[in-house]
């Protein structure tokens, strides 16, 4: 079977190369744009441009290489018969909750603070605090979300977990849902972390109103999409003492403009959009998977839900 490898963003064969030449024996991974493109059934994609699915008149599915498929659902040339499938890698989970931890750790143990101490040559102890003490919520309870959950539970953090709709969590995992739910939840949040996908009911969720339902002080650690934050509202949070700091891999615009504030904000971590990389043995079984999928002629396995949007 082919394979349109297709990306504006982003060159996947730096990344995958390896790993598609690994099983080029099933899968003839092909570069976009494809010549002859009429036996092209399946693409691997990440920003794809607006045009990119009109070179392709017999694609079944496209594989994103990240857990969100919200760039390949916005794609205009998308035919809406074609199956969107995320990788769903356990590796991936696991990186992410190690990303998290250290940034809610940083938060903790005020670690910007002996930074700025070492930088004016400040030997003074900070008073420090139990993690019992500090609740962290997650905004989103998927596959990651639950890895997450599951290592800051393991380090003693009180955990609360936001979903749309009621979900079964782990013993120990406080649930909250809807839009009541996560009003309650709020009030009890000391650290955020928001790993929700990018839906048009999440698209600016981080904002004003979000901020400072907060417990004062609070801090945010955003992994999910650039478009989730309200970055004026950030910055308004962090100037009035509502939030103490951010953490951000994401961003509306990326690469971030060399002039963003975010870049010298002093109460601001910036990353870029580094948190966690799909694993290539991921990318591997989900490619082979989604092709067996379409040659039997039924859905893939994580097929994304167009109506929620994952």
């Amino acid at each position: 079977m082919r394979c349109a490898v297709i990306s504006r963003k982003l060159n996947l064969r730096d990344y995958y190369g390896a790993a598609l030449a690994q099983i080029a024996d099933r899968i003839e991974a092909i570069d976009h744009p494809v010549t002859g493109a009429q036996d092209v059934e399946i693409a691997l994609a990440w920003h794809p441009h607006a045009d990119a699915f009109t070179h392709y008149p017999n694609l079944k599915a496209v594989c994103t290489i990240g857990a969100g498929a919200d760039n390949v659902l916005a794609c205009p040339s998308l035919p809406g018969h074609v199956h969107v499938v995320r990788v769903v890698d356990p590796a991936q989970a696991q990186m992410m909750a190690g990303f998290i931890l250290w940034h809610v750790i940083w938060h903790q143990r005020r670690f910007a603070t002996f930074r700025a101490q070492q930088q004016d040559r400040i030997w003074r102890r900070l008073d420090q605090r139990h993690a019992r003490d500090m609740p962290v919520a997650l905004l989103g309870y998927g596959q990651i979300g639950q890895r997450v959950a599951e290592s800051l539970l393991g380090l003693g953090f009180p955990v609360l977990a936001w979903s749309r709709t009621a979900k079964t969590t782990a013993d120990g995992v406080r649930n909250f849902h809807g839009a009541d739910g996560l009003k309650a939840m709020l009030g009890e949040t000391e650290v955020l972390v928001n790993l929700l996908p990018l839906t048009p009911e999440t698209r600016g969720i981080l904002n004003a109103d979000l901020f400072s339902r907060m417990k004062q002080g609070g801090y945010l650690v955003h992994v999910g999409r650039g478009e989730h934050l309200m970055e004026g509202d950030l910055l308004a949070a962090l100037e009035a003492g509502q939030l103490s700091g951010a953490s951000l891999d994401v961003f509306a615009t990326e690469p971030l403009p060399q002039d963003h504030v975010f870049w010298t904000h002093p109460q601001v971590v910036l990353t870029p959009h580094d948190a966690c990389d799909v694993s290539a043995q991921a990318l591997q079984q989900t490619l082979l998977r989604t092709a067996e999928a379409v040659a039997a002629g039924r859905p893939p396995p994580h097929a994304v839900d167009r109506l929620r949007g994952y």
